[in-house]
This record gives C-alpha cells, sequence and structure tokens, in this order.
C-alpha cells in the first residue's frame, strides 16, 4: 500500500535519520518505537504528506487513503460535537446534494429515449450504488457508536464543541478519522488523552479493522494489543520485526547484546592494529606490513551499538517562598456551562505544602475548576487565593502554546531573567537540549520534546503553587521518574490532575474525585484512595462512584447479610452471565465472518468482471448487516460489564 524508498532527512546541517527503507501492507499492525526526538513523529508526517524528506521517495498505492492524528492540532469552535463529528461524511453530503441534483434534472427533462438523458440515468444508478456501499443510508448510527465508544454521553451530542476540554475534542478527532475508514491509519500517541474504556474501545476497534495502522505510543500494554509489527527507529536507522512490542524487546536485547560483542571484537581489532603500525611505522623492513594494515584500518566500518535510552532529566524547582497557610479555599463553587452544570457545592481546602491530586472522568470539570483556581473563567461560589501565593501552571496545551518560529534557546531566552540567563545553555542540557538540539525551531519539535521545552519554561518562575495537568502524557517511563522526584522534593502547594496512578503513588497525600458533578476529599494517597473503593484502577474507582448516589465521606455500609446475594439469586444470576457470555461468542463470530465476507468480495470488486450491481448491492447489504452485527455485540458487552 506505501512504499519507502530509502528517505533521509536533515534538520539544520543534522541528520536524523537516512536509509530508511520497508513497506506498509494491507492489516499490518505496526508500532513505530524510538527514543524521543528520534523522529517518529517526522516520519509520520512524510506519510501523512504534510512534510517532504530530504531525499528518497515515498510511493503509494493509486486512490489510497491515509488519516493522520496528530500529537498537537489546532480546533475549530461553532459546531456541535454530533456535527463535528459528521464532518467525517461530508462526502456523503456532496455525493447526496449531487443525486438530487440529477434527480430534479431528470423529473424536468422529457427527452426519455435520449442518449443525454439514458447517460444522466447511468450516472444517477453509479452513484447511487457507491452512496449506498458507502453508508449514506445508516451513517448516523454509526457516529453514534463512535463517540459512545470514546466515552461521550448522548447529551454532548448537541453540546458546543467549545464547552469540552483538549482531551474531549482530541477524541472528536480521533472520531472523525476512524469515522472516515481510511485505507492506512497513522496515529501519534492516541491513547494520550483517553481513559482506559476509551482505550478498550480503541483497541477492539482497530481489531476488528481490516485496515493498515501504524503507530506512536508510550503505552506498552496499548501496543501489546493492537500491534503485530515493529519499527524502531535507532542511530538514525530503522530496524523492522514482524513482533508484537514485548517480543520485539527481548529480541532488542539479544540484538544490542551481540552488538556489544562485535564492538568489543572491533575495537581490540583496531588496537592492535594500531599498536603494530606505531610499533613498525620507522623500521623500512616493515613498511609494506605498516602501509597494508593503514588501509586495513581505513577499510574497517565502525560498529554502531543501538542507542540505550539512559539520558536522565534532572529536575529542580527552585525554593518556595512562604504563602499563607491555605493557599486554595473553594466554598460552595459552582460552574456551569449555559443548561449543563460541570459541578456544584465544591467545599474543601487546601493547606500549605499539601500534594493533592484530583481524579475523575475526562470532561467531569478536573481542568475547569483548575481554571476557576486561575481565576480564567467566571464561576458561582467564592474560591479565595491564600496571601502571597505564587503560582505556575502546566497545562495539556502548553506545548501548542509555544511559538514555533522560535528556536529552543530563544524560547527560554525570552523569559529568563537575570543571573539565569548566564546559565540557559546549561538548563538546556540538562533537559537533552545540549549543543545542535538548541538551535533547532520549536516547529520540528516532537511532543515529548515540546511538552520538556515547555517544563522548562515553568522551573524558571518563582512560584509557591504548582498545578500540573496530565503533565506525563508525553514522558517516557525515565522522564516521568525524574518529574516525580522533583516534585516531591518541592517544598511548595502541588495540585496534580491525572490517570497515572504508579506517578501519583507515594507523592500525593489527598485526593479529589470529580464525578456526577461533585468533588469528594480522599484522604491518603491514590492507593488509599482505590482500597477504600475496593478497586484495582482509578477509571474502576470512579466507575464504582457513579454508582453510588452519596459522598464518600456519608456513605453507610450495608448489612453483612444485606451485602451477600443468597444461593438461589446467585445461581439465577451465574445463568444469565453464561447466557450472555454465549451471546457475546455469537456476536464476535458473526461480525468476524461478515468481516471476511466484506474483505473477500472487497477484492472481487477490484476487478473489472467484478465490479457488478449485484456485487455493489451485496456489498452495501454486508456493511449493513455487519453494523447491525457490532451493534448488537456492544450491547451484550454492556449487559456482561453491568452483571459483572
Amino acid at each position: 500500500m506505501i512504499s519507502v524508498d530509502n528517505i533521509r532527512v536533515d534538520f539544520g546541517g543534522t541528520n536524523l535519520f537516512h536509509d530508511v527503507s520497508f513497506i506498509i501492507n494491507k492489516k499490518d499492525r505496526i508500532a513505530l518505537v524510538g527514543k524521543n526526538g528520534a523522529g517518529k513523529s517526522t516520519l509520520l508526517k512524510i506519510l501523512a504528506g504534510i512534510q517532504s524528506p530530504s531525499d528518497g521517495a515515498i510511493s503509494k498505492q493509486r486512490n489510497i487513503s491515509i488519516g493522520y492524528l496528530p500529537q498537537v492540532m489546532k480546533h475549530i469552535d461553532g459546531r456541535t460535537v454530533f456535527q463535528e463529528a459528521e464532518q467525517a461524511f461530508e462526502h456523503i453530503h456532496e455525493m447526496e446534494a449531487e443525486l438530487n441534483r440529477m434527480n430534479e434534472l431528470l423529473s424536468t427533462r422529457e427527452d426519455y429515449e435520449s442518449e443525454d438523458y439514458q447517460r444522466i440515468i447511468e450516472d444517477y444508478t453509479h452513484l447511487n450504488e457507491q452512496f449506498t456501499m458507502m453508508g449514506g443510508t445508516h451513517y448516523e448510527a454509526e457516529i453514534e457508536r463512535a463517540l459512545t465508544g470514546l466515552g461521550f454521553r448522548r447529551s454532548d451530542f448537541t453540546r458546543p464543541t467549545s464547552e469540552f476540554s483538549g482531551g474531549w475534542r482530541m477524541r472528536i478527532e480521533l472520531a472523525k478519522l476512524l469515522l472516515r475508514h481510511p485505507d492506512v491509519l497513522l496515529l501519534d500517541e492516541p491513547t494520550n488523552h483517553l481513559d482506559i474504556e476509551s482505550i478498550q474501545w480503541l483497541e477492539q476497534f482497530l481489531a476488528r479493522s481490516s485496515n493498515a495502522v501504524l503507530l506512536v505510543s508510550h503505552d506498552r500494554a496499548f501496543l501489546n494489543a493492537v500491534t503485530n509489527r515493529t519499527i524502531e527507529l535507532s542511530c538514525g536507522r530503522i530496524y523492522d520485526y514482524k513482533l508484537s512490542y514485548d517480543k520485539f524487546m527481548e529480541t532488542r536485547k539479544e540484538r544490542r547484546e551481540q552488538q556489544i560483542r562485535a564492538y568489543e571484537n572491533q575495537q581490540k581489532e583496531i588496537a592492535d592494529i594500531k599498536e603494530f603500525i606505531e610499533r613498525f611505522r620507522y623500521k623500512p623492513t616493515k613498511a609494506v606490513q605498516v602501509q597494508s594494515r593503514i588501509k586495513q584500518l581505513e577499510k574497517i566500518v565502525p560498529i554502531e551499538i543501538d542507542e540505550e535510552d539512559t539520558s536522565r532529566l534532572r529536575l529542580r524547582f527552585a525554593p518556595a517562598t512562604r504563602s499563607g497557610n491555605y493557599p486554595v479555599i473553594c466554598d460552595d463553587v459552582k460552574k456551569s456551562f449555559g443548561e449543563h452544570t460541570v459541578f456544584e457545592g465544591v467545599n474543601f481546602t487546601i493547606n500549605r505544602g499539601e500534594k493533592v491530586a484530583f481524579v475523575g472522568r475526562n470532561g467531569e470539570g478536573k481542568t475547569t475548576l483548575v481554571r476557576c483556581i486561575l481565576q480564567e473563567l467566571e464561576h458561582g461560589g467564592k474560591i479565595t487565593i491564600g496571601h502571597n501565593v505564587q503560582t505556575a501552571y502546566f497545562a495539556q496545551h502548553q506545548a501548542q502554546l509555544l511559538d514555533e518560529n522560535l528556536t529552543v534557546f530563544q524560547t527560554i531566552d525570552n523569559v529568563a531573567t537575570g543571573d539565569i540567563r548566564l546559565r540557559i545553555r546549561d538548563i538546556l542540557g540538562a533537559f537533552m537540549f545540549g549543543g545542535e538540539a538548541s538551535e533547532k525551531q520549536v516547529r520540528v519539535l516532537s511532543g515529548g520534546e515540546r511538552s520538556r521545552l515547555a517544563m522548562i519554561r515553568l522551573l524558571l518562575q518563582q512560584m509557591n503553587l504548582l498545578i500540573l495537568d496530565e503533565p506525563t502524557n508525553h514522558l517516557d517511563m525515565q522522564s516521568k521518574d525524574v518529574l516525580k522526584d522533583a516534585i516531591r522534593d518541592f517544598d511548595g502547594t502541588v495540585i496534580i490532575v491525572s490517570h497515572d496512578r504508579q506517578f501519583l503513588d507515594g507523592l500525593v497525600t489527598k485526593v479529589y474525585e470529580f464525578g456526577d458533578g461533585k468533588v469528594r476529599e480522599h484522604l491518603g494517597g491514590i492507593y488509599d484512595y482505590l482500597a477504600s473503593k475496593n478497586a484495582d484502577n482509578i477509571n474502576e474507582a470512579l466507575s464504582l462512584s457513579k454508582s453510588q448516589s452519596a459522598p464518600a465521606a456519608t456513605a453507610t455500609k450495608p448489612a453483612a447479610n444485606e451485602s451477600r446475594l443468597s444461593y438461589e439469586a446467585e445461581k439465577q444470576m451465574q445463568k444469565q452471565r453464561r447466557k450472555i457470555e454465549r451471546a457475546v461468542e455469537e456476536c464476535e463470530e458473526k461480525v468476524n465472518n461478515i468481516s471476511a465476507e466484506i474483505t473477500a468480495l472487497e477484492e472481487i470488486m477490484s476487478t473489472p468482471e467484478g465490479s457488478t450491481q449485484a456485487n455493489f448491492e451485496h456489498y452495501a447489504t454486508l456493511k449493513k448487516e455487519l453494523a447491525d452485527a457490532e451493534s448488537e455485540w456492544e450491547k451484550s458487552m454492556e449487559e456482561l460489564e453491568k452483571l459483572q
């Protein structure tokens, strides 16, 4: 479908990668991996046609469609959620308008026997077949399934997109992309703004899709669930493995060990040759042998060892000046967007030096309350900011606010003041922007590099209240650990919005849970919060909270005899569960069979003799059956989840 032939990319005289060649075939599920800044996002942009390589060529199959989800995108306001998702079917609307035009034309003409009239009828019939085959009659149901799968409620469909956070707006873009059913999907960190339920839905969607997928992600579980092939960018070259991510990591470890042994042997050989040359350089009787060794040395091709991403951020926040005892006090705070109430009755106090977590599903108001605390949004009730509080804010969209025309050095130089300006190079080096990397323009930086740059800007601020909104989204595991250590050592007050329980563990001493328009306070760390919910992860805890109408602090514990089902009731529930599990299996088998039949028919229809009206009609019928089967499968899964 796509052939990459010896492409090279240079930035400002520095080679990013070279001699890159591989082929993307139909149904390939490829994980693109490599250290931050290796060129993963750049390669995706080249495949999407947004950027051109310095050398080499990209060959694409004729009429192939490519869908690309970048890490960062600019959103356009003015539509509702459903209307924005409907943009994926813009071609359907164009076809529908053309069909109406042709229908009106046919109804006004009376030259029924003319060749022109017959040609219009043929064009109308062909276009109508395409319209039906492309889902023109049931695309609204498809939109609904995609939006609900990505976590939207049906009541959200009519809300303006401007009311949603950046994470939810990215979900809308993802829904639009998936609904277009491109032949090749290019996804750059698609799980950054998704909760666990939406990630699982996306995994299932990609598993059922017959399209090719090339994705970049730091989510190891997601890569293992979705991909069957791994392409690594390392040392400016690529290594292609027909393996899932975990198996690739095992093979990569073995390959690197072999490279180290070969490198050590080569270094010993080079040392021996150099020693011979130095020893006999000035002996005429050995002149021929010396010249031979010199030529031998020149012909040796140095063995490269795969990059091991051992670089670490050396992150330390400046000492905090003393603030008042209560940096943030919320008193009966309420926030609404039109008729939609995000939260109400919010009452809590954050003490000086506390580190607290805001947790909740996307759209429950975590970022909204942060913006109210920052006085960026009007709200009901009262928020009191304590005496001498100096706030620094790291937002989800912080990387988007950087000036793309500036270099890395200029970005920091513009905000640095006093003696700190003399140490800009040292600071950039600590954040892996040393040497020529400091002269890169912001526009060529990857998502992870932009996040690091935005964090440097944050470091230069004087603060005693630090607010971080999903700070780990574009950071690798090592960078997360270093940031966590720096926050732990910070002597000011910290509010962290995050879904990452490993990051929050041992860091926060209080958890505020957002859900159903309320904010509930839980004393203790993140695992104390999960234990109180008898949950393994944050999303499971939020699901349990959603089913409880009473606040956690006042909820009553049921009596032991009330909490256990009777034997008969348990027996009946087991019977119902087995029935639904069988229904799920039957639905899955049905979906797989129809998908296989559609794939086979597509191959037939791609030939001239297979482009018959009967095949078009059968194809449209199969697509409708597939949509119905998927809907039935989703309903069965929902019933099973409720029982469990």
